[in-house]
């Protein structure tokens, strides 16, 4: 992004990282938000809403400190969890309603995960309890791949319209010829 927080980024009139915590918010009373550590200003983007903010300190190892920190803070009541990157500007509540309405249709899954409408697995992603140990011990930057290549025959793939569940803007070109798709 040569420089540019790409969650900085306005989407309907919002920082990118606010929509989608008011995304998560319009589906869940219980939200939390990986971030680096306080000093980010990442942390003002959310002001005034109504979620948990998870400090990430090692969060410079990737992606797997991010999911380790997280799902080691949820509750041990809570039966399922869903991770919502912050940086796919496609996603809405209505696919998280999908993802949700398919957990409810095939509660012997362990893995429900957002598809494109060709075929492509994508985000985002609801684990069941039974891999949140495993989820909490993550490392690096591989994120949990390997825990859903595990789950084998027990990962249900959600179709959401379009690329929605594949959209993921690195570049500040990217982010213009995204922009210039929404007119």
């Amino acid at each position: 992004m040569r420089g540019r927080d790409k969650l900085c980024e306005i989407i309907d009139g919002v920082p990118l990282l606010r929509r989608q915590a008011q995304i998560a918010l319009d589906i869940s009373t219980h939200v939390l938000v990986a971030l680096p550590s306080r000093a980010h200003p990442r942390y003002n983007l959310l002001s005034g809403l109504d979620l948990e903010v998870i400090e990430v300190p090692d969060a410079a190892e990737g992606i797997g400190a991010s999911l380790r920190t997280v799902f080691e803070a949820i509750p041990m009541s809570t039966t399922h969890a869903m991770l919502l990157l912050a940086d796919m500007p496609d996603i809405t509540a209505t696919d998280l309603g999908l993802i949700i309405d398919e957990i409810q249709a095939h509660p012997e899954a362990l893995v429900w995960r957002g598809m494109t409408e060709n075929g492509k697995p994508g985000h985002p992603i609801a684990f069941h309890r039974q891999l949140f140990d495993a989820l909490a011990c993550l490392s690096g930057d591989n994120g949990g791949r390997d825990i859903i290549k595990a789950a084998k025959d027990r990962v249900r793939l959600v179709c959401l319209p379009g690329q929605r569940a594949r959209c993921d803007l690195d570049t500040p070109e990217e982010w213009a010829a995204w922009r210039s798709r929404q007119i």
